[in-house]
């Protein structure tokens, strides 16, 4: 470990959202943390669900993480750890490393195995009936960008279509509509290929897009 730089801290500041975005895809079971490697105080800069092992900001690097920094993986494989109140633990570690490839932090991820079932299913179940009950667009994992535009295009037409609250009349237009929330027509070509996909002329999905930016 050595003193770390202002610029060296920029880089760990810029990975508290990570922190706060794995907790929340994984849920309350899994603890998230960022350790700062700086030499005059390692320590946890950043942690989320600390109730897993008891800690918050400032505790003290582990001995483990220690370890796995010694390793000479980045990444290290996935290993087993016991929290102090004996819950077992699947823990990952990764090094961050600044541009002189110098270690500066550590982010780690440990997933309480010892939590009821029910629990973990519940945790990472909480928001996807929200999501499908209000008819977003599944996420498309396509391998271009055409692809990509082609399926958002299938996806929405299909809901529109699908939706007699929609009157025929307005059907192209909510399409339009749909597609402009999620960014398609950020695209380049994204008009023509929709235009072809919608079977309505590229002159009529202008004019929706700009009665949509008016608004």
């Amino acid at each position: 470990m050595h003193e770390l730089t202002e610029s060296d801290y920029d880089i760990l500041h810029a990975m508290e959202n990570i922190v706060d975005g794995i907790a929340a895809m994984w849920g309350e079971h899994t603890e998230v943390l960022l350790h700062c490697l700086d030499s005059r105080h390692p320590s946890i800069m950043k942690i989320a669900n600390g109730h897993i092992t008891g800690r918050e900001v400032g505790a003290p690097i582990t001995n483990i993480a220690l370890v796995k920094l010694n390793e000479g993986k980045d990444v290290s494989d996935a290993y087993i750890t016991k929290a102090p109140d004996g819950k077992m633990l699947r823990s990952l570690t990764t090094v961050i490393r600044n541009k002189q490839q110098q270690a500066i932090g550590l982010l780690c991820v440990n997933f309480n195995l010892d939590a009821p079932f029910q629990s973990m299913i519940h945790s990472l179940m909480p928001t996807i009936g929200t999501y499908c009950d209000h008819g977003v667009t599944a996420e498309t994992f396509a391998r271009n960008s055409d692809e990509m535009m082609h399926s958002s295009i299938e996806n929405v037409r299909e809901q529109v279509t699908s939706d007699s609250s929609i009157p025929p009349s307005k059907k192209s237009r909510e399409i339009v509509t749909r597609l402009h929330d999620l960014g398609i027509f950020d695209l380049k070509d994204s008009a023509q290929i929709a235009a072809k996909g919608l079977d309505i002329s590229i002159h009529t999905i202008y004019r929706y897009l700009r009665e949509i930016r008016a608004n």
